[in-house]
């Protein structure tokens, strides 16, 4: 797991017999701005170097939030560093824990609605009312079929949902808690801690420490049915994550001046307007829990390492208060 505290950006274009070539590098760094562009100006030189060689690189290289998977690392900003974990803040404004040993899993509680109307069902309405005007040589009845038919549907089934999503919430949550349960049942030598979050469950490993690409992890994130994009995150970033605080639409804070697009290292001209976000933001979140602590299941084995972990998370989400998660 690698979270820099320093990025920087470099930039070089050539001209050779005709042909211009120019590609942009970013470099990180612990320790220094200087280090960061250091780093950024040597592989930019050896990604130019390998492109007059004749070799197929991409010329500007994208800095993703949450790493690319090829040696690129997390780029959020560093709030708070732990001996087994970093707090960083993501795009949109919450705090996440990082940890590179420490078991995390989102285990999302989704249900199907039967009575929604798949896009291709949408399609074949349309195509129907288009073949149907052609055929009546009308474009009113035509459109009647094609639009009518599935803007009534639709206002239809989201009344009869309206009616029917909470009992079908409440059983897709019972049913993900039944198969961590079992997980549990037929893994005695795991201790699991259980989390309700607004989604569904997160659920920390308590007994042993693991490698997020592991073989043996992966198994295990799949047994839970942990969630697909937590599990691509967990690969791409080699460590486990978890959200802390509350994601800002679900307590009510829109303020007139919204969170600045950029992404960090952040322009100074954002970092002023981005600061007076996050305090507003800030207070409006302590009255809320991230998560909420339900069970244990399993053995009562602690990993020392797991057990400085869960106290952070703990006290950041707020578990073990009686607020509306969030």
């Amino acid at each position: 797991m690698i979270i820099p505290q320093f990025w920087a950006g470099h930039r070089i274009q050539e001209k050779r017999d005709g042909r211009q070539v120019t590609v942009r590098r970013w470099g990180w760094s612990d320790t220094s701005e200087a280090d960061a562009r250091a780093l950024a100006e040597s592989r930019a030189t050896e990604a130019i170097r390998r492109v007059w060689a004749g070799e197929d690189l991409r010329r500007r290289e994208p800095l993703e939030t949450y790493g690319n998977g090829d040696g690129m690392p997390i780029r959020e900003e560093v709030v708070w560093r732990f001996p087994h974990a970093v707090i960083t803040r993501n795009s949109y404004g919450s705090l996440c824990l990082n940890t590179p040993r420490v078991l995390f899993a989102d285990v999302d509680s989704t249900f199907r609605d039967p009575l929604r109307m798949p896009p291709g069902g949408c399609l074949l309405l349309v195509l129907a009312g288009i073949g149907v005007g052609i055929w009546l040589k009308s474009l009113w009845i035509g459109a009647l079929v094609g639009i009518g038919i599935p803007w009534l549907w639709s206002g239809i089934n989201r009344r009869i949902r309206a009616g029917r999503r909470s009992r079908l919430e409440s059983e897709a949550r019972t049913a993900s808690l039944e198969g961590i349960r079992a997980f549990a049942a037929t893994h005695p030598d795991w201790h699991l801690r259980v989390y309700e979050t607004p989604a569904g469950f997160r659920l920390l490993a308590m007994h042993d420490v693991f490698e997020p690409r592991d073989e043996r992890t992966k198994n295990a994130l799949a047994d839970l049915d942990s969630d697909r994009r937590f599990v691509t995150l967990c690969l791409l970033q080699n460590c486990f994550r978890a959200r802390v605080s509350p994601k800002y639409w679900r307590i009510g804070y829109r303020p007139a001046e919204s969170l600045p697009k950029s992404k960090w290292p952040f322009p100074p001209e954002h970092v002023p307007r981005r600061q007076q976000w996050i305090e507003g933001y800030e207070r409006i979140a302590l009255g809320f829990a991230s998560c909420r602590f339900l069970e244990s299941l399993g053995s009562s084995r602690v990993h020392p390492e797991a057990e400085e972990v869960r106290k952070i998370h703990d006290e950041l989400c707020r578990s073990g208060l009686s607020l509306p998660l969030a």
